[in-house]
């Protein structure tokens, strides 16, 4: 009998309710987990292995590491390194130590945010992982390369979790939304919105749909539409879309209004996703792609500028910061335009990965050893410093038998008309020098 004076326990939250109990539950990461891939094959090898799982908030890095308790029949210990320190580790290897005596059952030791343990707790894992007694599992969402140490990383696979596609979330939300909100259809729109404002994070997209079902309740409704998503998301969360069709809409429009040299329009889009709560993090990233991939040569003082803008920011922050920004997306809306590097850049690109590998001619090969000069490394190499005007005309550069591909065009505009002149300067310089007889 239940005691009446029993504190009433809270629901569990959606993302907890719907928590996969099994592989094939699992939303996502399949060139991880499908059939061959290498997660998938630790599971039916049924030997457990320790790694780091390295990956975006709400792909799934703690559900995979219960799903390998219970998958090899282990016992599961979870640390957060928010909260955790050397004390907590030693009790959770206690335990793990008691549990081997008393059932015979292997330890899963799950950290979630390893990347904030210091180099001393990092370490204080080590000799129980070589001793077998735990298998360690990591999550991280940092590059653990820079924040794991390098002996807790030599013992540990790396496996690179993805965020969620629209197509993974949309099969999400469809699982979970009659279950969020029993009686509550969504329209396309409104279903759109949410996928779009989960941001590849599963976790992100349950915990709107709970917001949205309580918003719906209140509002007696029983459709939603975009609109209704849009505010009752904005009210409540105020985090700017980062994946959805505005959020692209609004970046697409700034980058045009920047190639298209109208600084107005740049400096309104810009306005408007930093008022959105848009990272200026990521626009600075996407300035300096404005620099090189709009501006290039004719002007190479932009990619100079963009950069310091994004360095200025990560000194002041916002909203000081956020004036170096504008400063260089004005700049580079006024500079002349050339995406001759970009254009140059995707054909060479395009053309190395089709091309078979080209040695190396041997007069462009280094000849740091005796032999290496025997066997003619770096023969009848001209060293341009000592040819008329600093050029060895006639010269060749590219692999034998490969014509010139001719992939950077230089326009006539800004610094790039110089660089055009100078280029058929050059040529033509060739291309005397190859008529004469050697």
């Amino acid at each position: 009998m239940n005691d009446l004076f029993e504190a009433p326990q809270p629901d569990a939250p959606l993302a907890e309710r719907l928590r996969p109990h099994a592989l094939d539950e699992m939303v996502g990461q399949q060139h991880l987990l499908g059939a061959g891939k290498p997660l998938r094959l630790a599971f039916e090898s049924r030997r457990p292995h320790s790694m780091i799982l390295w990956g975006p908030p709400g792909v799934g890095k703690t559900t995979l590491a219960r799903l390998m308790a219970k998958a090899f029949d282990a016992e599961f210990i979870a640390l957060s390194a928010v909260f955790s320190g050397v004390k907590d580790i030693r009790e959770a290897v206690q335990a793990a130590e008691a549990e081997l005596a008393r059932s015979g059952r292997h330890t899963i030791l799950f950290v979630d945010e390893v990347h904030r343990f210091n180099k001393a707790q990092q370490d204080a894992f080590l000799p129980y992982v070589e001793r077998g007694l735990i298998t360690f599992v990591g999550a991280t969402t940092e590059n653990p390369s820079f924040e794991v140490n390098s002996a807790l990383l030599s013992r540990a696979t790396v496996y690179v979790l993805e965020s969620l596609s629209s197509s993974e979330l949309a099969a999400l939300f469809e699982r979970a939304a009659p279950q969020a909100a029993p009686g509550v259809r969504f329209d396309g729109a409104a279903r759109e919105r949410m996928i779009g404002f989960a941001d590849g994070d599963a976790r992100r997209l349950l915990n709107a749909l709970e917001i949205m079902a309580t918003a719906a309740g209140a509002a007696g409704a029983t459709q939603l539409d975009g609109e209704f998503v849009e505010r009752t998301l904005a009210k409540n969360l105020r985090r700017f879309d980062k994946a959805g069709e505005v959020f692209y809409d609004q970046i697409s429009a700034l980058h045009k209004s920047v190639r298209g040299s109208d600084p107005d329009a740049a400096l309104y889009w810009m306005v408007r996703m930093l008022d959105g709560g848009a990272d200026p993090r990521y626009l600075g990233r996407r300035i300096v792609r404005m620099a090189t991939e709009d501006v290039g040569l004719a002007d190479p003082r932009a990619l100079g500028l963009a950069l310091d803008a994004c360095e200025a920011y990560e000194r002041l922050g916002s909203p000081e910061g956020e004036l170096a920004l504008a400063q260089a997306v004005l700049y580079l809306a006024c500079a002349p335009k050339s995406n001759a590097a970009y254009t140059a850049y995707n054909a060479a690109r395009a053309f190395v990965g089709e091309d078979a590998t080209r040695p190396v001619p041997m007069h462009l090969r280094n000849a740091p050893t005796r032999l290496m000069k025997e066997l003619g490394y770096g023969k009848a190499y001209r060293y341009a410093h000592d040819e008329a005007g600093a050029y060895a005309a006639g010269e060749r550069y590219l692999p034998e038998g490969m014509t010139a591909p001719n992939w950077y065009q230089p326009t006539d505009r800004g610094l790039e008309a110089r660089i055009r002149e100078k280029l058929e300067q050059l040529r033509q310089l060739d291309a005397d020098a190859r008529k004469k007889p050697r």
